[in-house]
């Protein structure tokens, strides 16, 4: 595959760069940021460095994207896509000679249809965004993040973000009737299908989604939303071993009828991580049980839950129980879940999502743990995740972030995922972070596809170059 010269390229100052001049004569004045701009601008929520590129283009309309990428191939320029920057694996990072297209001025909610319980939206529109206007038409769009308030739409898809409701509704893209993105020449996919069922030739919108801009930039897309729930019974539950968590998942879906939205687990560690100063929130239970289990029931009557619990205790599936009984106690309980900052107190701090069988759950955190015992002294590691769809993130503490703490932080958390046929990625993507690994949950056959397909829809390797593989 072709490199992007411009990467290489150092006789011009970025405002004379052949790219960069042909790219502020053919946009609209203000589309296109140079210098300081660009490089105070931070490299990610998550990240205390800045953006290593020195020109942004900020475009407003899908036409827009197209002349860049355009421009951009031809000159074999490198293209790094910048949504919310919320994301967790080095996605992206960009180099000095990089040119960042960012999508915060495709933000605009085009359309909703309540009766079809489609919207329309551009990329750049913040999730919260789209859940909010959503529900000003009594629909639900059930993408849930706790970044909820800084990811984008396009960065959403970009990831295939998955979330609380996983369990009930799917990952982004079972989310997503069509899309429209621009291909690395300048070609407009203007897939913006409205139907649930169209197998008319291949589902084109699927080559972009979870591909993290490495096969096209996503400019638009067509959103299938549901009904707005307006019953949400939730509630925190204590529970003693892993079993009896399984146990009690099954007997709780099966009880709620397909109601079941949401099943957070939270380890103990965590639980009282969130729950003991200098942490703000208020403990709700006792906090010398194994797990903690986040159960909300969109749906569902808080009888129906209730019911269940008392089930479950007489069973001793579960040892104790609070159900909230307000929306504020509900935004209480949830918060314990997204409290993942208090980790930070241990800084510096390596965070991991991976995916694997429910059954071989627990052998794995404790394989996780003893793998860290064995290479650092004292590590801090506070597990939790979606369990009801079989993902888990770990924050993980070791004193250090040096190349060799990290290397051995990742191998005691990836290496355990080789023989029971994990993912080093539940919903994060790969980015630089997990490049080093994809090896271990693809073979080399699945690799070696992936690179023909980036080359057949990327022969110049411009997109989000580095990333993925």
């Amino acid at each position: 595959m072709n490199q992007p010269t411009e990467r290489t390229d150092t006789t011009f100052s970025a405002d004379q760069r052949p790219v960069v001049k042909a790219l502020l004569h053919a946009l609209p004045e203000g589309t296109v940021l140079i210098g300081a701009a660009v490089t105070e601008r931070s490299a990610g929520i998550w990240r205390s460095d800045q953006v290593l590129a020195q020109v942004l283009v900020r475009p407003k309309t899908t036409k827009d994207v197209s002349c860049a990428l355009r421009i951009c191939y031809e000159h074999h320029q490198s293209v790094v896509p910048h949504g919310g920057l919320t994301g967790l694996v080095e996605g992206a990072l960009t180099e000095p000679l990089d040119i960042v297209l960012s999508t915060e001025r495709l933000n605009v909610i085009e359309e909703i249809s309540a009766s079809e319980r489609t919207m329309v939206v551009q990329a750049g529109v913040m999730l919260q965004n789209v859940q909010e206007a959503a529900a000003s038409e009594g629909l639900m769009f059930p993408l849930d993040l706790g970044s909820r308030g800084s990811c984008t739409l396009g960065g959403n898809l970009a990831t295939n973000a998955g979330g609380n409701r996983v369990i009930r509704y799917g990952m982004a893209r079972d989310m997503v009737l069509g899309l429209e993105a621009v291909m690395a020449d300048g070609t407009i996919i203007s897939s913006m299908n409205r139907m649930i069922k169209n197998n008319a030739g291949y589902d084109l919108k699927q080559w972009f989604l979870g591909t993290e801009g490495t096969l096209g930039i996503i400019t638009r897309a067509v959103l299938r939303c549901r009904e707005e729930v307006t019953t949400a019974p939730t509630a925190l539950v204590a529970i003693n071993s892993f079993d009896a968590l399984i146990a009690f998942l099954k007997q709780l879906d099966r009880g709620l009828a397909g109601n079941l939205s949401a099943f957070e687990v939270m380890w103990q560690n965590f639980y009282q991580l969130v729950t003991q100063p200098p942490a703000p929130n208020q403990r709700p239970l006792n906090d010398n049980a194994a797990y903690y289990v986040l159960v909300e029931a969109m749906g569902a009557s808080q009888e129906q839950l209730e019911a269940i619990l008392e089930q479950t205790l007489e069973a001793e599936l579960i040892v104790d129980a609070v159900v909230s009984q307000s929306s504020q106690q509900t935004d209480q309980l949830w918060a314990l879940r997204d409290d993942v900052a208090q980790a930070f107190q241990f800084a510096p701090v390596f965070l991991f999502d991976v995916s694997l069988r429910l059954s071989e759950m627990a052998a794995y955190v404790d394989a996780v743990n003893a793998g860290l015992t064995a290479r650092f002294e004292a590590p801090k590691n506070f597990v939790l995740g979606h369990v009801g769809d079989g993902n888990l993130h770990f924050a993980i503490a070791v004193g250090g972030d040096s190349p060799a703490q990290r290397e051995g932080v990742e191998a005691a958390v990836y290496e355990p995922l080789i023989a029971i046929q994990g993912s080093v990625s539940a919903e994060h993507g790969v980015g630089l972070e997990k490049k080093p690994y994809l090896h271990f949950v693809r073979d080399e056959a699945e690799i070696q596809l992936m690179r023909t397909i980036k080359a057949a829809m990327d022969p110049r390797g411009i997109l989000n170059p580095g990333k993925i593989f």
